[in-house]
């Protein structure tokens, strides 16, 4: 199950906010992705050191006033897309990375 791993961002993307919004090129194919608020904080919580239900607990929940179940099926659905794109990576187990993982620049 997704909500059970650990998420990171891609090395293979660029990341900046543009006029409030995350903007996302995936280095594999040249596509742009642009990311709701929601979708904002997932990609930037993704570090590697947690799994998705914690983020989805401690920074999606608070945020945002929705229930967990309803907030983790969802995270885990953008998650999936997300995946799918090479925008983010997940794993059974924490993610390390010698270079940190790429930030969004302003």
């Amino acid at each position: 199950m997704i909500a059970e791993r650990y998420v990171a961002r891609s090395p293979e993307i660029a990341a900046r906010m543009f006029e409030g919004e995350m903007i996302i090129m995936s280095a594999r194919d040249s596509t742009i992705f642009s990311l709701n608020e929601v979708a904002s904080v997932i990609w930037d919580a993704a570090d590697g050191s947690k799994r998705l239900d914690e983020i989805v607990a401690t920074r999606i929940c608070p945020a945002f006033d929705v229930s967990h179940d309803v907030a983790l099926a969802d995270a885990a659905q953008l998650v999936d897309d997300l995946v799918h794109h090479g925008i983010l990576i997940t794993s059974d187990s924490p993610i390390a990375s010698s270079d940190p993982q790429p930030k969004a620049t302003t």
